[in-house]
């Protein structure tokens, strides 16, 4: 008995002290050691002058407690060894009651299974196990409350339903993987929470919960419990079509948008997920676009960072609603057979108190190696892709977005600050083990995501965003590549707008810039992108690249489209891009809408609407096996001139299109093109034309080719082709009369 009394006075001196890492050890039902026919229950009520325990099932059973000399330490003994759920009934001195049913009666949910599966990385299911889920124990509802915090003194789940008190609900230690866990009866939907971290330090941090589903609305940061599970979708057409389809022998037409600036109340107000739905797939449906690629839902604390510091890698950011009501977003544009592409960012995190940052006191999702723990460039802080724990944080996050929210793809950001250890660091870093400088850790970490995302979500696609030159980014992992779907042409946006942005009477000096893309175009599986990135922080929208006067500015964009449109690649057009916005983009305020009651940016509007519709219409711009059998170039020298010829290729070759792209501020009248047959070639689209906002300078008529051999073709015909202006034309074949 003596030494049941040092047992019991040692783990309450630990529990005072909010430092007892195994609560249940001494609170909650235990098996007598005097009787076994007997169970002891104690409970811990420090601001309790009387407890009593009450069963839950009939409530005339009621069992005062003793206070056993410890202060709110309380203690009875039942004659019943049977079990059942208990509650605690509390009276406080100034007379208020309240009762709970006990949470240290339970025992944990975690299997010897699920512990070793998460310490080797490989528990894909984890976010039903850690974050705030809700659950049944023993015929109970609530919530189990987990959090991996390996190098804590104590962790406590505190909220509005115990007073924020870290001594009401101290979580079970489970040493082996470093995990606390609790389960707390009758947890309501909508409660706020966070878990009191008392270090190793005995310093207390109040952090927010790494899985959560759902959190306060900034600059509030604690988690709230949201079950993500009682939404009923209404796509499941659009998954089955979805799971059949390669992408990459499809159209694929994204239009990438910041919600919150998409369009905003006159009063300055977001719209919410909602409402914003069902404006923009209108537009998106209008506009003729495949995908949406969102841009700042991923939770996060400042407008700033437009996303891309997140805080929360599993839940929809509440700026724009619930959850639900962002799964209602994505159910609209499936409805519309538009789908949604979802910026992540496990690259880097920001320092953020109360989130990753030394989260329970040391370095846990960041390395303890400081030289390799901090982002040069972004002032945040690295992924350390060695603990098994970490790559599963992130991978459990990426499914969960695609299993929750129906997404439909994910672009990685930031690839790039990834693969390399000395990416910003100009030298100064700490090498891999054969003295390299690639981040092998997080080269199997993008390796073991896109694996397992791969082979069990059959038509989701995965995005790198790769400003290098490093080989095979979209090429299986069984092949040896990083297993990316599609990879970002960043080469080619960087050598494009360059071109754009010079003088068309001093693009002959730079003329391998527009050519120069082809050599390459065919090595990865990339998409053709004009983002945010190139609208922002000085480097001025996309209209004011253009040189020129006002009307030669907007003549040069619908050439940079249409020379975007019909490049080999998949597309991607940032929003205000498609209507020639005029001022940079800012998170801070909506699209200048008003731009469109003028001839020249609603020219601009349906010269996309009208190159989108032909993209997806015409396999030759997008139907693609190994690489070239679907390009051809017929004329790409002739820097002078400032025209380039190019032909694309059905792989049926039943549809060839001709593109005549002109640069240059000269009109070209009687412009000899080489064409690979004798036939009909039909204007399908002009740049020029005055629908566009152009002087209509179109060839009209019948337009038949010649045998007269040009620029390596056995054929060829003479066309008008105005300054600064794209042309496409489509082979319609003769039907030659017998002699």
């Amino acid at each position: 008995m003596e030494n049941l009394d040092n047992f019991i006075g040692e783990k309450f001196k630990l529990l005072e002290k909010s430092s007892l890492n195994n609560p249940h050890s001494i609170l909650g039902r235990h098996q007598s050691i005097e009787d076994q026919k007997q169970i002891v229950i104690r409970a811990y009520c420090p601001t309790a002058k009387k407890v009593t325990v009450i069963s839950n099932k009939d409530r005339k059973k009621r069992y005062p407690m003793r206070s056993i000399g410890y202060g709110g330490l309380f203690e009875v003994c039942i004659e019943e060894g049977k079990q059942f759920i208990y509650q605690l009934e509390c009276e406080e001195e100034e007379g208020h009651v309240w009762s709970y049913i006990d949470p240290y009666q339970f025992e944990s949910i975690f299997t010897e299974e699920s512990l070793y599966l998460y310490g080797v990385g490989n528990d894909y299911q984890i976010q039903e196990k850690l974050g705030a889920n809700f659950t049944e124990v023993r015929g109970i509802k609530g919530v189990n409350f987990a959090v991996w915090a390996p190098h804590a003194k104590r962790v406590s789940v505190i909220g509005a339903f115990n007073q924020w008190d870290g001594r009401r609900h101290s979580m079970r230690f489970i040493p082996s993987q470093g995990i606390w866990e609790l389960f707390i009866p009758e947890i309501k939907e909508g409660e706020i929470y966070k878990y009191e971290i008392k270090t190793q330090n005995d310093e207390l941090l109040y952090k927010t919960d790494p899985y959560a589903d759902y959190y306060e609305l900034r600059p509030n940061s604690a988690a709230v419990v949201y079950n993500t599970n009682k939404y009923r979708w209404k796509d499941k057409r659009w998954l089955n079509v979805r799971a059949k389809r390669d992408y990459k022998k499809c159209p694929v037409s994204i239009y990438e948008v910041h919600i919150g600036s998409w369009k905003m109340h006159e009063s300055g107000e977001f719209y919410n997920y909602r409402e914003i739905a069902d404006e923009l797939v209108t537009y998106v449906k209008e506009m003729g676009y495949t995908h949406v690629e969102l841009i700042g839902i991923s939770e996060y604390p400042y407008d700033g960072s437009w996303g891309y510091q997140v805080t929360g890698y599993f839940a929809p950011t509440s700026r724009y609603g619930t959850p639900d009501d962002f799964k209602y977003f994505v159910e609209i544009m499936h409805k519309n057979n538009i789908g949604v592409i979802l910026d992540w960012v496990p690259g880097h995190f920001p320092k953020d108190a109360f989130a990753l940052e030394k989260f329970d006191g040391q370095a846990l999702y960041e390395s303890s190696d400081e030289r390799r723990a901090h982002h040069p460039q972004w002032g945040t802080l690295i992924f350390d892709y060695s603990k098994p724990q970490v790559r599963l944080f992130l991978i459990a996050s990426a499914i969960s977005w695609i299993k929750n929210y129906h997404i439909d793809g994910i672009r990685v950001d930031a690839v790039a600050s990834m693969l390399y250890l000395d990416f910003g660091r100009e030298g100064d870093f700490v090498p891999n083990v054969y003295g390299g400088r690639e981040n092998l850790d997080a080269i199997e970490f993008l390796k073991h995501l896109n694996s397992y995302i791969g082979g069990n979500f059959p038509g989701v696609i995965m995005i790198a965003e790769d400003s290098t030159a490093w080989p095979d980014v979209s090429k299986p992992v069984s092949e040896g590549g990083l297993g990316f779907y599609f990879k970002w042409n960043m080469g080619w946006m960087n050598d494009f707008l360059r071109y754009m942005s010079t003088e068309p009477y001093c693009r002959k000096y730079v003329h391998d810039k527009i050519t120069f893309s082809l050599m390459y175009a065919f090595n990865e599986n990339f998409i053709q992108v004009l983002s945010h990135d190139e609208v922002v922080h000085g480097k001025s929208s996309m209209i004011y690249k253009m040189p020129g006067s006002n009307s030669d500015k907007f003549a040069n964009l619908r050439a940079a489209y249409g020379y975007m449109f019909t490049h080999p690649g998949k597309k991607m057009l940032f929003m205000g891009n498609d209507f020639a916005q005029t001022r940079e983009w800012s998170e801070k305020r909506s699209l200048d809408w008003a731009l469109l009651q003028y001839k020249e940016h609603k020219g601009i509007q349906l010269y996309i609407k009208e190159l989108n519709t032909l993209y997806k219409k015409h396999k030759a711009l997008w139907e693609l096996r190994e690489g070239y059998e679907n390009f051809e170039w017929i004329e790409c020298n002739n820097k002078e001139q400032g025209v380039i010829v190019y032909l694309r290729k059905a792989l049926d070759r039943k549809e060839q299109l001709i593109i005549v792209s002109n640069f240059e501020a000269n009109c070209y009248e009687s412009y000899r093109v080489g064409l690979p047959e004798e036939a009909e070639y039909i204007e399908l689209l002009n740049s020029d034309a005055e629908r566009f906002g152009g002087l209509n300078r179109v060839n009209e008529g019948r337009l038949i080719s010649k045998r007269i051999p040009w620029q390596g073709q056995p054929c060829s015909l003479e066309v008008n082709i105005p300054p600064l202006s794209v042309i496409i034309f489509k082979i319609r074949r003769l039907i030659k009369k017998k002699e």
